[in-house]
């Protein structure tokens, strides 16, 4: 009798919590599932083999997906033995995509923006370990050939943007 007692109680509870919106919401159990503005990056995701312009390997990177669709993880390791990590997310709020990396070296990117056509552009600092920032910007374009090509710059305090890095993504297995 008592168990049946603590069973109704809980059933409820239940009821009454998920009336109210305290209670789990299976609806809402994976927003970013279904929502396009959070698959905008996925042309990104995979294990990746980089290269130069001059053909020349400088790393690996994987791309996961994770948090049931609302983020991406980065994992980079340099072909010197460097190291870096992002997290890239789709900010409802402001309807912008966001980066937020850190290097072994100790230096952070802060980079925030979205599609731009076919590919995605993000805008904001580099920062160095003694604090200093200054612009960057990142494309991220997938080719024709499949591969993804990753290209960073830097503006100068002379306005003058150059090239930071420039990466030819190529999956792993690819033939």
């Amino acid at each position: 009798m008592r168990s049946t007692i603590s069973l109704r109680r809980v059933a409820i509870l239940l009821v009454v919590t998920s009336i109210a919106g305290l209670g789990p919401n299976p609806a809402a159990a994976q927003p970013c599932v279904d929502d396009d503005r959070y698959r905008q990056f996925d042309f990104w995701i995979g294990s990746w083999e980089v290269f130069n312009p001059d053909d020349q390997r400088v790393g690996t990177n994987a791309i996961t997906m994770d948090e049931e669709g609302c983020v991406l993880i980065e994992r980079w390791t340099g072909a010197q033995g460097s190291t870096g990590t992002s997290i890239n997310y789709f900010d409802p709020s402001t309807a912008t995509w966001k980066q937020r990396w850190a290097a072994s070296a100790g230096y952070l990117v802060e980079l925030d923006g979205g599609l731009d056509g076919e590919a995605m552009l993000l805008e904001g600092h580099l920062i160095q370990p003694d604090g200093s920032r200054q612009p960057m910007r990142g494309r991220w374009a997938q080719l024709d050939d499949g591969r993804v090509r990753q290209h960073f710059e830097v503006r100068d305090s002379t306005k003058t943007w150059s090239t930071w890095f420039d990466g030819y993504y190529v999956r792993m297995g690819a033939d």
